[in-house]
């Protein structure tokens, strides 16, 4: 089968949907399918380098970063790969490659599959210029914004894919009728079967500046508001209180850093809160590995592919409850989900007094994460394939003469 994926972003190394893709290609390639990738340039340039496909664009990060826009929909690159004639389209973003996705699914009839990765509702607000009319309108405008352009957008498409219930039920109250299949985004579980040695976290995490007596808070991602670092914040702040041997842990970058840390300042607990900044894509499990419970207060993720990282990793999780969580999140076996200030003090309470547990619910947060390893995720996704393959072809409904 020959198979065009479709996405904004590529060039970037730390972005969910950059992940998805990677991991969906390198194992539908192994299944014997021939796949190949159409995304946006860094640059005024257009060029293809073995199975990618980059047309020229321009910077376009006014609501996330390295979101770039083309300067043209007319392409030589465009043509080639309508030459090609693929057998499925896969969009994965909603905006620019889009438009490529869907004019290439017209001009030779291939369906087009798209996976729906993010829910935007937290992201409208950011394109509110004036922080007073952001505060008031953005949470009003946002949903029915985002439910009038999701409609219209994928009114054409043959399947969308969800990457969780929580997202099928935001599509559907956005009032999409078409068929929607829910298949989890997969991550390479072998990359984070490596575990390093107890001399080597020692010294890392001393390099960092960790206490070597403190227990480590971990949150690993985006630093944008919407992921709601500043609730941590305080609760840490909380927790301090009753734990005075602890650090946390943040890694990542992003517009919200600054903020956070002021915060920290305000709060007088930066002796006590370590910001690593963004860490290179093949370190990231070295810093999961520093942490010993994972914690996140977002409900803006769709999967929240760092919560099965980190459990791929052992870690046990605290999170702010959220339907993303319904599979990663085991109550009381690996993890715990908090909807209030003394929940999440009682949980990591428990967590950081009970050894023992740690340690049972580490093995069981491998077992959990092992159910969303890549190799799965490419045979729903190839089903998806056939399903819309078969339905596109109107011999399949025929009777045989």
């Amino acid at each position: 089968m020959k198979v065009l994926i479709t996405t904004d972003l590529y060039v970037t190394e730390t972005n969910g949907v950059v992940t998805s893709v990677r991991n969906l290609r390198e194992e539908l390639v192994k299944l014997g399918h021939d796949v190949r990738i159409l995304t946006l340039s860094g640059d005024l340039k257009s060029h293809k380098e073995d199975h990618i496909y980059y047309i020229k664009s321009i910077p376009f990060g006014m609501v996330y970063p390295d979101v770039r826009m083309p300067i043209s929909y007319r392409n030589d690159l465009i043509q080639e790969l309508i030459d090609w004639k693929p057998d499925v389209i896969h969009s994965q973003c909603e905006f620019f490659s889009f438009q490529f996705a869907r004019r290439i699914s017209r001009k030779t009839g291939a369906p087009l599959v798209h996976t729906y990765h993010t829910l935007y509702e937290q992201y409208v607000p950011y394109l509110i210029p004036i922080k007073t009319l952001r505060k008031y309108l953005g949470k009003r405008i946002s949903k029915k914004v985002v439910a009038v352009v999701s409609r219209k957008r994928l009114k054409n498409v043959d399947t969308v894919i969800a990457p969780t219930r929580k997202v099928e039920r935001s599509l559907r109250q956005y009032g999409l009728r078409g068929e929607i299949r829910v298949v989890p985004s997969g991550i390479s579980i072998d990359k984070y079967q490596y575990r390093m040695s107890a001399e080597e976290r020692s010294q890392r995490r001393q390099a960092l500046g960790i206490p070597e007596d403190h227990q480590v808070l971990l949150n690993l991602g985006r630093l944008g508001t919407e992921k709601n670092l500043a609730e941590l914040m305080t609760l840490f702040a909380d927790l301090l209180k009753l734990h005075s041997k602890l650090t946390f842990l943040i890694v990542g970058d992003g517009p919200a850093k600054e903020d956070l840390q002021k915060q920290a300042n305000d709060l007088g607990i930066s002796d006590h809160v370590i910001f690593t900044g963004m860490v290179p894509p093949s370190e990231v499990q070295n810093y999961y590995q520093l942490g010993d419970v994972f914690i996140s207060a977002s409900t803006s993720e769709t999967q929240g592919l760092t919560y099965i990282e980190a459990a791929a990793n052992g870690l046990p999780l605290v999170c702010r409850k959220d339907p993303c969580l319904d599979d990663v999140i085991e109550e009381g076996v690996n993890g715990y989900e908090y909807s209030a200030t003394d929940e999440f003090l009682r949980e990591i309470s428990s967590v950081l007094e009970d050894p023992h547990w740690r340690h049972t619910a580490a093995r069981s947060s491998e077992e959990i994460a092992a159910s969303f390893d890549k190799s799965c995720f490419a045979e729903k996704v190839e089903d998806i394939y056939e399903k819309a393959l078969a339905e596109d072809d109107p011999s399949q409904d025929s009777p045989a003469e």
